[in-house]
């Protein structure tokens, strides 16, 4: 992973082998009852991880593949920090209707893409993170 990110948020990420998948938060119910359709959130019990911050939480085994796109979202939290981490992604949910379209995950799974298809490809995920902040992507 040295090649596309930096030592300091290799070294700063922590990740933890859960072995089960997590619930959906119990706040789900409510939004259900507010008009949301359950199938356009985010599903916990089907997710191979979470990130939190510099914790990555793998309800299964790890993968490189996944590995990267969690350290992408390391370094978005980084990045833009957790109160603004979080605004973008409940916004990104909210305007785009579903995961798939919040634009932090467009953006990891973009990079995660362009790791898999090329690994020996180096880039920046940093340098390509704050290229989506300065064009207001998120």
């Amino acid at each position: 992973m040295q090649p596309f990110f930096q030592a300091i948020a290799l070294d700063s990420a922590r990740l933890i082998l859960l072995g089960e998948h997590a619930s959906n938060p119990s706040f789900y119910c409510e939004l259900a009852q507010m008009g949301f359709d359950p199938a356009s959130l985010p599903n916990f019990t089907e997710m191979a991880a979470i990130t939190f911050v510099d914790t990555v939480v793998f309800h299964v085994p790890l993968t490189v593949r996944t590995l990267f796109h969690e350290l992408v979202h390391v370094i978005q939290y980084r990045k833009l920090g957790l109160a603004d981490f979080a605004a973008k992604y409940v916004i990104g949910f909210l305007t785009g209707g579903s995961y798939e379209a919040i634009p932090l995950e467009r953006n990891a799974y973009e990079l995660d893409g362009r790791f898999a298809s090329a690994p020996s490809n180096h880039f920046s995920v940093e340098a390509e993170i704050q290229s989506w902040i300065d064009a207001n992507k998120f």
